[in-house]
């Protein structure tokens, strides 16, 4: 199944997930984690391969899902993976976590911007950045850094689905497509 089928077959379980914990006293947190927990647990290769057991019956899909996390779900978040495994939907966990966080980023307001550079980036430049992207967004920015030599100089920043490449290499790809 292509990226964007994918998307759009786990978006309704996304927002599923997202108004039931809308519902609960630290709910967005606690559906967070434990989709986050189960987004993990379902691209574990032991897991996946389990999961790939055409003997299994989704009962015993979710049966194992569960057993697996153990104390990491609510009742509602074993009752959630109940329901994927009904409509065969359990390898989908990744996704539905993604757009999960992405509306729990919208609701609270905030955004994940990772920053890759070729050199460290220091505090002074990720304040100075934070700041001009919270101004733009109107949304409070949480902010990552990583080093990535190869990029030569210059930057990529990503976010949520933008990616910007300002960085020597990615010119330089650029450049070879152009020539080529």
């Amino acid at each position: 199944m292509a990226e964007s089928e994918l998307t759009t077959v786990a978006r309704p379980y996304a927002r599923a997930a997202f108004a039931q914990a809308l519902g609960e006293a630290s709910g967005l947190s606690n559906w967070s984690r434990m989709l986050g927990v189960l987004a993990a647990a379902v691209q574990q290769d032991l897991v996946k391969v389990a999961l790939d057991n055409p003997k299994l019956t989704t009962e015993d899909e979710a049966s194992l899902v569960i057993q697996v996390l153990g104390d990491e779900l609510t009742d509602k978040g074993c009752n959630f993976v109940n329901v994927l495994a009904d409509y065969n939907r359990i390898s989908l966990l990744p996704v539905i976590a993604e757009l999960y966080e992405i509306q729990k980023a919208n609701h609270e307001k905030t955004i994940e911007v990772e920053i890759t550079s070729a050199y460290e980036v220091d505090e002074a430049a990720q304040q100075q950045l934070s700041d001009a992207l919270k101004q733009k967004l109107q949304r409070e920015v949480n902010l990552s850094t990583t080093v990535d030599q190869s990029l030569i100089g210059g930057v990529i920043i990503r976010t949520e689905d933008t990616v910007i490449d300002n960085s020597v290499r990615g010119k330089l790809e650029k450049l070879s497509q152009v020539l080529n």
